[in-house]
């Protein structure tokens, strides 16, 4: 299984960013960061969550800033990788362009050129996918070598957006509590997680427990069965209808454990 490339879309063509939007949430491969148009909060994401991949317009009218921004500003940066720039832009200007390569633009796609198109994108994006991940390699990138709190802000980045997938609410106090607990799962904790949260957050371990399986409960009862089956696909007893707590918090943390 390949691991997800991350990406962060920043653009202001609100339908191409849509496209990019749901041509990547249905990919078993890619995995969507954040999708903005706004330069100073993609900077913010690339920060604090390192991409593999950013698609960068460099024109940002409808939004804040511009790509050339970005690409400046990534520069000032202390990552532990550096991002593959996708740029992806109808300006023409051969000194625009070469301008966004000197700041580190690795690919330019022009939106004029034949058969341009969301899917476009994405296709050489899976072409680029082993050059990507063998440049980040020999870049001495690796899970043991990433910041932590940079590799935990990644984690429970890529947890929060499951939890959404499944229509876990996020303001319940079981939102939190599996988030934390997933986390620790993925990390192969020995201690059990109820206590560890109970230590954490001065609670009892049945109120820890309760909290999460009712979110769990009551996203199974309330959210689209549709969106249920295409994010979840562990089995479920017929009987509670909804997994129960353990089958839900192996089910992400293996996901994940498989992917980083």
């Amino acid at each position: 299984m390949y691991e997800k490339l991350e990406i962060l879309i920043v653009e202001d063509d609100t339908l191409l960013s849509k496209e990019l939007t749901f041509l990547i949430d249905n990919s078993d491969d890619l995995f969507l960061i954040a999708a903005t148009n706004d330069s100073f909060e993609a900077v913010a994401h690339i920060k604090d969550t390192i991409p593999d991949v950013v698609i960068l317009d460099l024109e940002l009218h409808q939004g804040k800033g511009s790509g050339l921004n970005v690409l400046y500003d990534i520069h000032t940066l202390s990552l532990s990788k550096k991002p593959y720039i996708l740029v992806n832009t109808d300006n023409s200007s051969v000194i625009t362009h070469e301008t966004a390569r000197t700041l580190g633009a690795d690919y330019i796609m022009s939106k004029h050129q034949e058969g341009y198109s969301s899917q476009s994108i994405i296709d050489f994006l899976r072409i680029m996918r082993p050059t990507i991940k063998s440049i980040q390699i020999s870049s001495n990138v690796s899970n043991a070598t990433k910041p932590t709190e940079q590799y935990s802000k990644r984690i429970y980045r890529r947890i929060m957006a499951e939890l959404n997938h499944v229509g876990i609410n996020p303001k319940s106090i079981g939102y939190t509590y599996l988030m934390d607990a997933i986390y620790f799962m993925t990390k192969q904790s020995t201690q059990s997680i109820c206590a560890a949260l109970a230590g954490k957050y001065n609670k009892s371990e049945a109120s820890i427990e309760r909290a999460m399986q009712n979110a769990i409960n009551r996203a199974w009862k309330t959210y689209d069965i549709k969106e249920l089956l295409h994010h979840y696909t562990a089995k479920i007893s017929s009987v509670k209808g909804a997994p129960t707590l353990t089958e839900f918090i192996c089910f992400y943390a293996n996901m994940i454990k498989t992917e980083y």
